[in-house]
């Protein structure tokens, strides 16, 4: 008999994290203090006024327990873009243009060769997302940072600022049934979901394989599959939104296709489908091992925690489909129509010859 395992098995406890989230409502008697104007709530953050119609995006973002994988590796140069990815994703979901950032590195020992390696990646995530970083801080905090391998614990944080004018905001509104929702497609797990991945992949953390080991689904160690770098949206999704008015856009990932009720908010009334799935072998491949290891990982809880395929989604009005599609194919990406937008008010999502609920 298999026992279910969850993203709170892996120590995420997605109910307790949504309770906490309930107190950043205090934050809100800050929103006084914007002495340019009222601030805006949009579906995943809020932006600012700044000066001349212009608002300000500021996100700040870490990759979480992808520094582990990074330490089991012993490889630092790609999770810098990790870093830098998570944060200016979350920064075009409004529209805005990344136009600076800052890392936060807090490291057991801030030993010159691993800096050198770390500040490799986010400089790499820098140009692809064409966002300078100005300033920076790491800190040698040996009694908080622990790590896995002596010496070598760190956590890594990287905040952006965007800039957007305000006929170009991201609204989240106006959104109507038959609208279709565009994907782009991930370069695997991303930085979200890690810990449920660890958990069950690797020995180090009481799952199947080593850490070199090639499973027979993959083309390199399993370790590289895991920490590819989360890719960048941001040159595809600038020159979209200054093509046409795009009315919202989904960076997936924490709580993956959850997150998509966040809109209802703004555009109450309306439900999601989705049927267009092409994860890569990497996440067939947790699935297929939580199995081995005696658990069962359910397809409903795969969706809820990963990514499947499409780290992006873009809504668009349906009269404007062919032209956001051809947009991005210019800009170098491979979009699919992965579902539309329904009135029925539930996310749904058909795979492997059903239909799953997540609301």
């Amino acid at each position: 008999m298999t026992n279910k395992i969850t993203y709170s098995d892996a120590g995420v406890n997605r109910d307790k994290r949504s309770k906490s989230k309930k107190s950043l409502k205090k934050l809100h008697a800050t929103y006084k203090y914007s002495n340019q104007g009222p601030v805006m709530q949009l579906p995943y953050g809020n932006i600012f006024p700044f000066k001349n119609d212009t608002y300000l995006d500021l996100v700040i973002e870490g990759v979480g327990t992808k520094v582990l994988v990074a330490q089991l590796a012993n490889k630092y140069d790609t999770i810098g873009i990790d870093a830098v990815a998570m944060a200016v994703n979350d920064v075009i979901r409004s529209g805005a243009t990344p136009i600076a950032m800052a890392d936060n590195i807090h490291a057991h020992a801030s030993d010159p060769n691993l800096v050198k390696e770390w500040l490799e990646g986010i400089t790499t995530g820098a140009k692809q997302s064409e966002c300078p970083v100005t300033s920076g801080e790491i800190g040698d905090v040996a009694e908080i940072i622990r790590g896995i391998t002596p010496q070598q614990g760190f956590d890594m944080i990287v905040s952006v600022v965007g800039q957007v004018n305000k006929n170009k905001i991201i609204t989240g509104r106006n959104i109507h049934s038959g609208d279709p929702i565009i994907g782009l497609p991930s370069s695997g797990l991303h930085s979200n979901g890690i810990s449920l991945a660890r958990k069950i992949l690797f020995k180090h953390w009481g799952g199947k394989f080593d850490k070199n080991e090639i499973p027979d689904t993959l083309h390199r160690p399993i370790v590289q599959e895991v920490l590819e770098p989360t890719k960048i949206y941001v040159k595809e999704i600038i020159e979209l939104n200054r093509q046409l008015n795009i009315k919202a856009v989904v960076h997936i990932t924490g709580d993956s296709y959850l997150k998509f009720g966040n809109l209802a908010r703004f555009s109450p009334g309306i439900g999601f489908e989705f049927t267009k799935f092409t994860p890569q072998p990497i996440f067939t491949l947790i699935q297929d091992t939580a199995k081995d290891l005696g658990y069962t990982l359910t397809d409903e809880e795969m969706f809820r925690t990963f990514n499947m395929g499409w780290g992006f989604a873009i809504i668009v009005d349906k009269k404007e489909k062919e032209k956001a599609t051809n947009s991005l194919k210019k800009s170098g990406t491979e979009p699919v129509e992965i579902g539309k937008v329904t009135d029925n008010k539930k996310i749904e999502i058909s795979y492997n010859n059903k239909k799953i609920s997540l609301t």
